[in-house]
């Protein structure tokens, strides 16, 4: 999956009707995706224009991963980076995946984390390099520890979900692995629907996937593990 993702996204071929391209991309879902930090090293720069951009469960890549990203996707406003606790449980530290994202994306006003392993202080420099920032989904970031008041005299506009918050994963036992993401997403999304507007139905949901000179301004791809029995009580679509 991750070779064919990497092939469209490198290639400007007519995949789909109007000249799509990865170039015009505003809306990149990759939840669950197996691509490498080397896949999106070379993948990064064709997605320029992404302004919004979900790698949640992309358990393969890293910090390198994340910084080949901020370093072309100027315009990324929202970035979902949410893991499962299970993935997360044997790893020492995960500040090198926060840095990059402090490093390299100034722009972004919707940042999830849930279940990172990461410090106060890296949190504290994503907020002071991020300024723009209105939401932080700190869910399962267990050694973070912010001050209330600080938080209410510095940042007073922003919000912070988490870490402490009784979650779909905590009420059970942290024993299903179903696509989180899901739920997440659409709080994504509700942020930017107020730039994007409504639709009303499929076809324009379709038609909204292009812009007025036919480029694909959104992909979303899914990738996954569970078997199609359980598929059906998630509300997934069926295995091809």
């Amino acid at each position: 999956m991750a070779l064919c993702l990497l092939d469209f996204l490198c290639a400007d071929v007519d995949l789909f009707p109007g000249s799509a391209s990865a170039g015009s991309l505003q809306t990149l879902r990759l939840p669950r995706s197996e691509m490498s930090d080397s896949i999106v090293a070379q993948i990064a720069g064709r997605l320029s224009a992404v302004t919004f951009l979900d790698l949640s469960y992309c358990s393969k890549i890293g910090a390198p991963a994340l910084e080949a990203i901020g370093k072309h996707c100027k315009l990324l406003v929202v970035l979902c980076r949410n893991m499962h606790p299970l993935d997360t449980a044997d790893k020492l530290s995960q500040d090198d995946e926060a840095n990059a994202i402090a490093s390299t994306m100034p722009k972004l006003k919707r940042l999830e984390m849930a279940y990172h392993v990461i410090s106060t202080e890296i949190v504290l420099k994503i907020l002071s390099s991020c300024a723009l920032l209105e939401f932080l989904d700190l869910r399962g970031c267990w050694d973070v520890k912010l001050d209330d008041k600080f938080m209410k005299g510095n940042f007073p506009n922003l919000k912070v979900l988490g870490p402490f918050v009784m979650d779909y994963y905590e009420m059970n036992d942290w024993d299903d692995c179903s696509d989180y993401s899901d739920g997440s997403e659409y709080l994504a999304w509700e942020f930017l629907a107020g730039e994007m507007g409504d639709y009303d139905d499929d076809d324009e949901i379709y038609e909204g996937m292009w812009d007025a000179e036919g480029r694909l301004e959104e992909l979303e791809l899914r990738f996954y593990d569970g078997i199609e029995e359980d598929a059906g009580i998630y509300g997934w679509p069926p295995s091809p």
